[in-house]
């Protein structure tokens, strides 16, 4: 069905390409100030008029909502070429991409949790699990690792970068360094009682937004 279907009227080109600018020029702006910068900054970046913006969304909330998700579509699809390479490498390639957007993005705070749909964040978990399960299946970790071993790495990860900021960016990644060489076949099991599924969804349930 389409727009026109629908009773909807499509963009005009010049739109679409507007929208497009906006965008790009936001997801700059809030990676470099983070998401208290105005929208006349963003509309000055974006070379249009603040009306423009507040036409395409109707507030600043709206705009650093479309940013979140186009950034959680980015990550499900790192998920999925990762596990695509089939060979278990595919979860330390996708945590050091994960880690890298979550620092690129470090200005949109907690954010980027808050406002995570819970249909994301169950896609995501799931992808993480058979990324797990594949890199097991070629032992490249441990088998007594589990998902939730690897959740807590990704916390772990995001509040390194929270913490750290611009004064150590790459401390982050340091440590999914020390993080993966610990889950590797080669370590010695861990005799401690793991996270359960139950507990992450309760974690993640409890960091996100109700409204999303």
């Amino acid at each position: 069905m389409t727009g026109q279907d629908r009773g909807v009227r499509p963009l005009r080109r010049d739109a679409v390409r507007n929208q497009r600018q906006i965008v790009d020029a936001a997801r700059q702006v809030v990676s470099e100030a983070g998401t208290d910068a105005s929208m006349e900054l963003i509309a000055s970046r974006a070379g249009v008029g603040v009306g423009t913006v507040y036409r395409h969304f109707p507030g600043k909330q709206a705009l650093v909502d479309e940013l979140i998700r186009l950034i959680h579509d980015e990550h499900i699809d790192a998920a999925r070429r990762a596990l695509a390479r089939g060979d278990g490498t595919g979860l330390e390639e996708f945590l050091r991409a994960l880690g890298g957007s979550l620092s690129e993005h470090r200005g949109y705070g907690n954010q980027l949790i808050s406002r995570t749909s819970a249909s994301h964040a169950d896609r995501l978990r799931e992808l993480v699990a058979e990324l797990l399960a594949q890199a097991q299946e070629h032992r490249r970790v441990r088998p007594d690792i589990t998902l939730g071993d690897v959740m807590t790495t990704v916390w772990a990860i995001r509040g390194i970068i929270t913490t750290s900021g611009s004064a150590a960016p790459h401390a982050w990644a340091r440590h999914l360094d020390i993080q993966l060489a610990g889950m590797r076949s080669t370590t010695r099991p861990s005799d401690r009682p793991e996270v359960t599924v139950q507990e992450l969804m309760r974690i993640s349930g409890a960091n996100r937004d109700p409204d999303t």
